[in-house]
Formats: C-alpha cells, sequence, structure tokens
C-alpha cells in the first residue's frame, strides 16, 4: 500500500492505495548474462523458465541443470545443458516497458520461420467461457489497474493462468508453469487482456496454441503471422461479440455448438 492523494470534483483527500510492483530480474545463463527482464516479483522460477523454453535455449525441463533465483538481490542463475549461441541478437518488442527477445521469427514465409500448429476445434461458448474466468481471476487489475492477465484452456475450463506488469511476460510465465509441470499447450486456446503484437503470436506458435482471443486488438504483423502458423486470431471480445482476423474455420459449425451462436455463421 502506497499513500496518495484522491481528487474528485474539486475535492482533496488523503489515503492509501495499492501500487503495482516492478521487479527487474537480471539473468544470468551458464555464467554469461543475458538480460534484465523487468517483471512482477511472483512466481520468478516460472517466469525465468519460460522466458528461456521460449527463445530457444532450452526444450525440455531437464534441460536445466541449475535454476536459482535470488529475490534478493534481484538475480537467477541458470545453468543450462549445452552452450549458448555466439552472437545473440536481442530485439526491443512493443511489449511493455519493452521487451526483449532473441527469437522472433520472421514473417513473411512460413517455411521454417513461423511453427504450424494443430488445428483445435472450439465452441463460441467456449471462447468467451475462457474470457469471463480470466476477469473473474484478474483481481490486481481490479484492484489498481496496471496488471495484465493471460490463460490457457479448452472446452473443459482454464488450465493456467497468469498475470504480470507485461502481456508477453504473462505467457513466459504460462510457458514456465507447463513445463515445470509437464502439460501441453498444444492445440489449446488463449485468452488475454492484452494487444496481440508479434512476440505474442510468436510464442503462442512455439507453444502449439490453436486460439488467441483478446479483449483489444492484435497488430497487422501478429495477424499475418497467425495466419501463417495457422493460428485462430479474434480480437475485441466482450460484451457478446468479438472480431475474427483470420482461420474461423477453428470454430464448431452451429450444429455442433450451441444453437444461441448459429446467427454468427448465417453469413
Amino acid at each position: 500500500m502506497g499513500k496518495i492523494l484522491f481528487y474528485q470534483n474539486g475535492t482533496v483527500r488523503s489515503g492509501e492505495a495499492d501500487v503495482v510492483q516492478e521487479f527487474p530480474l537480471t539473468l544470468i545463463v551458464n555464467g554469461q548474462e543475458l538480460a534484465t527482464l523487468v517483471t512482477s516479483p511472483h512466481d520468478l522460477r516460472f517466469m525465468v523458465a519460460g522466458f528461456l523454453l521460449l527463445q530457444g535455449f532450452v526444450r525440455e525441463i531437464g534441460d536445466f541443470d541449475m535454476l536459482s533465483v535470488c529475490e534478493e538481490f534481484g538475480i537467477a542463475n541458470v545453468r543450462v545443458r549445452g552452450e549458448l549461441p555466439k552472437r545473440l541478437k536481442p530485439t526491443l518488442t512493443s511489449g511493455c516497458g519493452t521487451g526483449i527477445t532473441f527469437s522472433l521469427p520472421s514473417h513473411g514465409s512460413a517455411g521454417g520461420h513461423v511453427p504450424i500448429v494443430p488445428s483445435g476445434r472450439f465452441a463460441v461458448a467456449t471462447v468467451f467461457a475462457l474470457m469471463e474466468d480470466l476477469a473473474r481471476k484478474a483481481e490486481n487489475y481490479r484492484s489498481h489497474g496496471g496488471i495484465h492477465s493471460a490463460a490457457v484452456g479448452d472446452e473443459d475450463g482454464m488450465i493456467l493462468y497468469a498475470e504480470d506488469i507485461g502481456r508477453h511476460n504473462t505467457l513466459d510465465r504460462i510457458a514456465g508453469e507447463a513445463l515445470f509441470k509437464g502439460i501441453s499447450l498444444s492445440g489449446k486456446a488463449l485468452v488475454t487482456s492484452g494487444r496481440v503484437s508479434t512476440e505474442m503470436a510468436a510464442k503462442s506458435a512455439q507453444l502449439g496454441i490453436s486460439l488467441i482471443a483478446s479483449r483489444t486488438s492484435p497488430t497487422d504483423m501478429a495477424i499475418r503471422m497467425c495466419e501463417e502458423a495457422g493460428i485462430t486470431l479474434i480480437g475485441y471480445l466482450r460484451s457478446g461479440k468479438f472480431n475474427v482476423y483470420c482461420h474461423p474455420e477453428c470454430f464448431a459449425r452451429p450444429d455442433e455448438a450451441h444453437q444461441e451462436h448459429a446467427v454468427m455463421w448465417a453469413i
């Protein structure tokens, strides 16, 4: 809690309110300082493991020889099997506070650059239900704002949930938790509170996610990447409606899904 002043209709009063925490975490891999991850200060091992997985430095939990997080000094010390690439080319992403990636696939050519994900089948009601579950879980956002949230799930409900100051970090956290728990995200749906940009689409493709749905918009490059990867991309999912930007064929037809949504397909 922090002491602040509240202004409303010409009146000022003092009080306390929750303030979003920002935690810089220096990541050292095989003795090399790789990056400083600006994140939220919880479940940091999931954040580190997911980041390294989605950067291509590890593929499975057995690739970690050591993963130690010292919260007091803000350092994550990791040893992985094999050597890091000699030349790492960082890309500053459009994430909150500017994220960083070493493995952003190129767009415009799916061959070998963007993973092709397995197709999935989803009822429209499933997508709405997952977004509603996400909203219920996002307590921090409702209390003081500034926090992004994301979750993966399927027709049986939510599987994993994460929140962070950075929307791209939420997907790293989900990837890391799935890695630790041995959960496959192939063919699942991702729902997110934030904008869907290139790094979000690329990370989803790496995880085999078949559908991405956001309460807000995707970027043009994210749309192209999802088109290449075979990912269904949804934006502005709210108040009983949404936009589909690519691959609408993943949705169950009216005779397979809830009849109240059949009007969507009468086009």
